[in-house]
């Protein structure tokens, strides 16, 4: 029977360790190669060229068209409230005109991705609030350009913050349509669900509150696959330019804004919020 002695040759080990190293120096290979798994998870678009051409619905209405921009029927409503959202192509807003006529709360935007600010947000957003309105922030996604998370945080740090005074909503991610490119981003519904994932936990921990989600069905079908996945849990801001509110896109039961118009007195965009008064101050307190 042979002995194996000290020192001498342990074939198999070696040629376990030669088959090891090999493997891992394929798939090191295989990682770097262009198309892999690895490399897509890392690749990102570029950041965004001209943000302040993109607001609540400027992709909304170039897809999906536009409507009159008259008021939908009272009767439409059991009761409502009227709202605005704007942004940097809005400039300086005439908050005192809004107010008297009836406009009781806005949405400014704040940020996109994780490189741009509003140059008119605290006129936009102090305005507001200075003539009595509940006011809140809303973010443009980029879901290409950075993480969910990443462009939370961006989101809070830069005008999404919320506190409890019942004078601040909670903030909105605005989910559309692609301005730069492919229309969902070049990602799949399950990516895009998680990139929404991601960014709602991140702003909750970071505030406390569930944000409100801005998109439209025909978007939300095309690129979610029509996930349920949020309506029980983040409130609904609806763009459909019209005299009603039409189809929802699944999970919601009922829709808490309804942006009815792109053309509406002043800044264009008008918004509905579907209660009274009290209701929407409810959601602003939380």
């Amino acid at each position: 029977m042979s002995v194996l002695r000290s020192g001498s040759p342990h074939r198999p080990a070696r040629s376990l360790a030669t088959v090891a190293g090999t493997l891992l120096a394929i798939v090191s290979l295989l990682i770097g190669l262009p198309g892999t798994a690895g490399a897509a998870a890392t690749q990102r678009a570029p950041e965004p060229s001209h943000p302040g051409q993109d607001w609540a619905g400027s992709q909304i209405a170039k897809h999906e068209g536009t409507a009159a921009g008259t008021a939908p029927p009272v009767s439409s409503l059991a009761a409502s409230v009227e709202g605005v959202d704007v942004s940097s192509h809005n400039g300086n807003v005439a908050w005192t005109t809004l107010w008297n006529s009836g406009v009781r709360f806005a949405y400014v935007k704040a940020t996109e991705s994780t490189s741009y600010t509003n140059p008119s947000f605290a006129q936009q957003y102090n305005g507001s609030y200075n003539v009595g309105m509940i006011r809140g922030s809303y973010h443009f996604a980029t879901p290409n350009t950075s993480s969910g998370a990443a462009q939370a945080n961006y989101f809070v740090d830069h005008g999404g913050g919320w506190s409890r005074d019942g004078k601040t909503l909670p903030g909105a991610l605005d989910m559309e349509y692609n301005p730069y490119g492919a229309t969902c981003y070049g990602l799949s519904a399950a990516g895009l669900v998680n990139w929404m994932k991601d960014w709602f936990a991140t702003y909750k921990a970071r505030t406390g509150r569930d944000a409100v989600i801005y998109t439209s069905t025909s978007w939300w079908k095309q690129c979610t696959g029509n996930s349920a996945a949020f309506g029980a849990i983040n409130p609904l801001w609806v763009p459909r330019y019209g005299s009603s509110v039409g189809e929802l896109p699944a999970g919601w039961g009922f829709h808490t804004i309804w942006q009815y118009t792109s053309t509406g007195p002043t800044v264009g965009d008008h918004n509905r919020f579907n209660g009274a008064l009290d209701r929407l101050q409810a959601l602003a307190n939380g």
